[in-house]
């Protein structure tokens, strides 16, 4: 495999446009597979838009839905919605060219669904924290920058993820040895992000109303992730050091303080879980995303009854059975 093969993204939503966009724009050969034919045919006739603060930027990528692809894939990057992992991994599978692999760019732990249908030697992890959002077909809202790291599933290095990292420079991507600890920190992150979809109101701010609701969740889900032995990594504004047992209360307090203020500077100030349910009115991916933490909760006789009833609520909110709304978190809260 060269410099020159082509990379195809699989899910041209808010994470896999943008990795597209980036990557046409620094001149490779993009090949864009997204099932929404809208979107596809948006692509075709006036490229891949980019929407930011200083306007709107195009760039030129190939799409496709999967029924006009018959492979082979070379090099995947596979940016679907958790819930479609599945599906899509078995859709990749009898097109992946011998010296292919995929990489999970994608929230949640889907690793290891993924290498059940490529094998775990044709699978790189990736941790991506990209506030973006597809506003119309062929357009993504930029949401500014965030963490991007890729790293071998064993921690080793590799001439693969150095190359990843490489091409994928100008949305800041670094090489890792510890991508299960940034998955496992966003997992944490994610936990509050999830329970603002509850209410209408900007993440930061209901994070700052809630802050031992939040904090509890975040510590429900940090207790799993003990005895698994991860190496928790800062990304971003979030310092997980700070929501671990035994932490400094003044320090969770600051952290959560310098959070909510780079919360207050980015451009998307609700997150795209409340945007699936409010504006998109379709399922939200964060229940496939801790359906393996509480897997592991279970198995290890770990209680995670906040995070348990935080998706409860969201499953009733999203449909349609509860109103949105901030009593949700504050009914949480008080069952502290």
């Amino acid at each position: 495999m060269n410099e020159s093969t082509p990379y195809a993204i699989v899910g041209g939503g808010a994470i896999g446009g943008t990795v597209a966009f980036h990557l046409a724009r620094g001149g490779h050969d993009v090949l864009l597979i997204d099932a929404d034919p809208a979107h596809v045919a948006a692509v075709r006739e006036h490229g891949l838009v980019l929407r930011g603060a200083a306007g709107d930027q195009s760039a030129r990528v190939r799409a496709a839905t999967p029924g006009e692809v018959d492979g082979p894939l070379h090099r995947v990057l596979l940016c679907v919605k958790a819930q479609a992992t599945a599906g899509a991994a078995a859709w990749i599978a009898p097109r992946l060219a011998p010296d292919g692999y995929v990489v999970s760019v994608q929230n949640g732990l889907n690793e290891q669904l993924i290498a059940e249908h490529v094998g775990p030697e044709r699978v790189v992890g990736a941790f991506v924290n990209v506030f973006a959002d597809v506003v119309e077909p062929g357009v993504i809202r930029d949401g500014g920058p965030g963490a991007f790291v890729i790293g071998e599933l064993g921690g080793e290095s590799s001439p693969r993820v150095d190359r990843l990292a490489a091409d994928l420079a100008a949305l800041g991507a670094k090489a890792t040895a510890n991508v299960s600890g940034y998955l496992w920190s966003k997992l944490g992150f994610g936990a509050m992000l999830s329970a603002t979809a509850l209410a209408d109101a900007p993440m930061a701010d209901l994070i700052d109303r809630h802050r031992p609701l939040m904090h509890a969740l975040v510590a429900e889900v940090f207790s799993v992730a003990a005895p698994l032995g991860h190496r928790l990594e800062p990304f971003d504004a979030f310092e997980p050091a700070a929501y671990l047992p035994g932490a400094a209360p003044r320090d969770r307090e600051a952290a959560t303080d310098r959070l909510t203020a780079w919360l207050r500077t980015q451009p998307k100030d609700r997150s795209g879980i409340w945007r699936d349910i409010a504006v998109r009115h379709r399922p939200v991916e964060v229940h496939d995303h801790y359906r393996p933490v509480l897997e592991q909760a279970r198995a290890g006789g770990i209680a995670t009854p906040l995070l348990r009833g935080m998706l409860d609520r969201l499953a009733g909110v999203e449909s349609g059975r509860a109103p949105m709304s901030e009593d949700h978190l504050t009914e949480l809260e008080n069952a502290l």
